[in-house]
This record gives structure tokens, sequence and C-alpha cells, in this order.
């Protein structure tokens, strides 16, 4: 089985395949302080909570924006049982040219997620992914990376507001009785949750218009059941996208070999 690890700045996701299917999968916060034995630890737990080992996992795909996390995992490899461990990271083989100024720049996650959009829905196609911060990205109608855009998530900005102000507080995402609030509470619900899927309805049309022709929409991430309900651009939620990605560069990178 393949072990897919998908680490951002605020959660980590992980999902086991069997082949092409996705038998298991978690998402959990990220923890930069945690030591590579409590990594294990965790993991384990994970595996043994769905009845798995980790004598059933014979590779792994990571992706990470977080190079202390990264550390940890690297060293999985032997634990495991000598299994092998791709990283996304320049050099590894996508399928997807990517045309942007450094490609060296461009997150691992970015990079999985266009993979994935593009052999699931094909080209061209758009991408949102909800997390720490809301990132889009670009595939040509010819099937390359383009680019795209990165904004504030909702957590990060709405965390900007409270701490800003005196006398806001924190809320829960979800949407009031009516865009028009009726009291700060439900005010601060609609500014988080229609301005979002304002932003997110905004920068949809003008990538879509800088392409030239019409694009699928998809997003993923764990804010994108929260948000899209409420998006008029978006077509398809998917939420395991990344992790699929993964498994398609790694199974890319097996036929290399």
């Amino acid at each position: 089985m393949l072990l897919a690890v998908d680490i951002g700045n605020t959660e980590t996701s992980v999902g086991l395949f069997d082949g092409r299917e996705l038998v298991a999968n978690w998402r959990l916060s990220t923890d930069t302080d945690r030591t590579s034995d409590e990594a294990r630890l965790w993991l384990r737990s994970l595996l043994e909570m769905e009845g798995f080992s980790r004598s059933d996992i014979k590779s792994m795909a990571l992706a990470s924006v977080v190079p202390a996390v990264t550390t940890s995992f690297r060293g999985f490899g032997d634990w495991i049982g000598g299994c092998e461990i791709l990283v996304v990271e320049p050099g590894v083989k996508t399928g997807v040219p990517i045309l942007i100024d450094n490609p060296h720049e461009v997150g691992a996650d970015r990079v999985v997620n266009a993979v994935a959009a593009r052999e699931r829905y094909g080209s061209p196609v758009l991408v949102v992914d909800f997390g720490t911060s809301t990132n889009f990205d670009v595939v040509s109608p010819e099937g390359a990376y383009l680019g795209g855009a990165i904004a504030p998530g909702l957590v990060i900005s709405t965390n900007a507001l409270i701490s800003g102000t005196a006398a806001l507080r924190r809320v829960e995402f979800a949407p009031p009785r009516s865009p028009v609030g009726k009291g700060t509470l439900e005010a601060i619900q609609s500014g988080a949750i229609y301005g979002h899927a304002g932003l997110v309805d905004g920068i949809m049309e003008r990538l879509e218009d800088e392409i030239g022709v019409p694009a699928t929409r998809v997003a993923t991430g764990g804010l994108a059941s929260t948000i899209v309900p409420h998006c008029r651009s978006v077509e398809i939620v998917d939420e395991h996208l990344t992790l699929d990605g993964l498994r398609i560069v790694h199974d890319l990178n097996q036929e290399y070999r």
C-alpha cells in the first residue's frame, strides 16, 4: 500500500491507497514541535485504528510546506520497514510542465493539486484549495501549470479581524440567517462566509478571463465544504484531490525507474 502525506501549515492530511483506491484517510493538526518518535507513534495509532499496520505500507509519497515536519517524515522509511519515500520537490517527475518564472518556488501541494485536477477533470482546469491560505492554481488548455493566486485563508483573515479590534470576538463559521447580519456575531459570519465566497468568485472569474476559455472549477481543502455552497463559480468539491495527486506523482515516478 501507498501512504500519502500532505503537510500543510495548519493541517496534515494522510491517506492510505491500495492501488488507486483510497482505503483510509485522516486529517490532523500540523505540529512543528512533534519529534520523530512522536510522529511514529501518531502514525501507528492511525493505522491500528483502521485495522492496518506499518508492515502494510510498501511506499510513501510526501508533499510538505513545513520543512521542520518534512525532516521528521523523511526518517520513516527504515521504521516502516525500508519502504521508499518520494518527497515531491524540484526534480521529481510530475508529467505537468511548470510554466512560471521560478518553478522551484511553487509549493508541492499546488503542483500535486494541478496534477490530480488535470487527470481527473481534464484541462483547462482551475483549482481552489482552502487551507491556511486560499490557493488558486491554473492548468492551461494544453495541460501546463501556469501559476495562480494566493489569498489569506478564511481562518487567518478572521483571526486578523478579531485580534485587531477591541470588541469583536470569534464566531462559528456558519452562514447567518441573512447576509444582512442582525447583530455583531451574524455580521462577522456574513463578512467571513460571503466575503470569502465573493473573493473566490472574483478571482476565479479573473483567472478564467486570463486563459480565455471556459475551465472546469474544482475546490479542495478542509474548508471547501464551508465556503463552496455560497460560491457561484465552483462546480466540484474533491475532498481528496491533493492525496490523489500524490498517488499519481508516486506512480509516475515508479514508471520512470
